[in-house]
């Protein structure tokens, strides 16, 4: 099997001139020994409503603009002050009593000394971190309700087609130039991509959303906006370059509203997301010759979809139910698994020590089993 070309994913929110130690990730499709991690999705949004026919760019962002921040992270220098060392975006989503929240990127807040927040007004306040999570790049920040005039709407991401314009809207380049608009369309609903951190701590593939609206360094955390004025995912990264040089344009990736809201509720309520594992390690079917699907799998010719487990944890879920080398999962608890997407997909609905209903293959015969999935994620 030829290896890819690797493709490097550079996640913007820093200044301009200022790299913010942000995470790198990389999208090249490096499966094997990947443990595969779950997170519930409970999107408790409102569902996408109908678009308008008169619907423009211009009626979408005034109806969000004004929940649209920039977020200022400041580290402390030798001489014990603060120093503003880079900005990003984030979107005002709730409000509850005297606070309210913002969601951002994780990689945006990463190091903060002190964390401050420009509203659309200009006005600066100083906001605290209620919880981040590095495996989805999320973060959520409080600030003071008196001075904040508008909250966003989620949207429901599963209802967004392919070719559908949207908005990003941030600070690119930094607070100068603050609630800044870009149009596209949505290139992909679905894109995985492989995720590792600053550190070199592997999580696995991440599902985005692919546009083609213009994403720029302080774009990070601000959201991504379908025609309604929803919130239908949150900026996170954007396709730099590739191992050959050559310049890509017009991808960039956002974090899909439905997990955004899963996580903001667990961090919100626990300050942190705890994920059940599986416990295998794996590579795609559609990664295997028909050759080796044949002698080695040995599963019948019509299987075209699934993946592969490459090896399981001992005494890991997978291992206890009985799944071993070359078996192939083609189904999550009734619902089709093509590839490592939908698998992760499946699995996000549960949290840890639910039971999963796994389907797969071993050789020509197709088996079911219950899994407990009583592994946690290494964070």
């Amino acid at each position: 099997m030829a290896q890819k070309s690797l493709t490097t994913v550079i996640v913007t929110g820093a200044i301009a001139g200022i790299i913010g130690g942000g995470v790198v990730l990389y999208g090249q499709n490096s499966l094997e020994n990947l443990q595969t991690s779950t997170q519930k999705v409970n999107t408790k949004a409102d569902k996408t409503v109908k678009i308008a026919n008169n619907a423009t760019a211009t009626t979408a962002y005034n109806k969000i603009s004004d929940a649209v921040v920039s977020v200022l992270n400041f580290s402390r220098d030798g001489s014990n002050t603060y120093q503003e060392s880079s900005e990003g975006s984030g979107v005002i989503y709730k409000k509850a009593g005297s606070d309210a929240y913002i969601v951002t990127n994780n990689h945006v807040i990463d190091g903060a000394a002190q964390l401050q927040v420009m509203l659309h007004d200009g006005k600066k306040v100083i906001a605290t971190l209620v919880g981040k999570d590095a495996m989805t790049d999320l973060a959520v920040l409080k600030i003071s309700s008196e001075n904040v005039k508008a909250t966003a709407e989620f949207g429901d991401s599963n209802n967004i087609q392919v070719g559908q314009k949207v908005l990003a809207i941030g600070s690119p380049l930094g607070s100068e130039y603050a609630s800044s608009v870009t149009e596209g369309i949505i290139s992909a609903k679905k894109r995985l991509v492989a995720t590792t951190s600053e550190n070199g701590q592997n999580y696995g593939g991440s599902t985005v959303i692919q546009t083609d609206a213009a994403i720029n360094p302080g774009n990070s955390g601000g959201p991504l906006v379908n025609f309604a004025g929803q919130v239908v995912g949150i900026n996170s990264m954007k396709l730099s370059s590739s191992s050959s040089g050559t310049s890509v344009e017009g991808m960039g990736f956002a974090i899909p509203s439905d997990q955004v809201v899963d996580i903001v509720n667990k961090l919100v309520k626990e300050g942190k997301v705890t994920r059940p594992a599986i416990g295998i390690g794996l590579v795609e079917l559609s990664a295997v010759t028909v050759d080796d699907q044949k002698s080695l799998l040995k599963i019948p010719a019509n299987i075209t979809g699934g993946v592969v487990v490459m090896s399981t944890t001992k005494d890991g879920p997978a291992d206890r139910a009985g799944l071993t080398k070359y078996d192939v999962i083609t189904e999550i608890d009734g619902k089709k698994v093509m590839g490592q997407a939908e698998l992760r997909e499946a699995l996000y609905k549960h949290d840890l020590n639910d039971t999963a209903t796994i389907t797969y293959y071993h050789h020509e015969t197709k088996k079911t089993v219950k899994v407990k999935l009583t592994q946690k994620l290494a964070n």
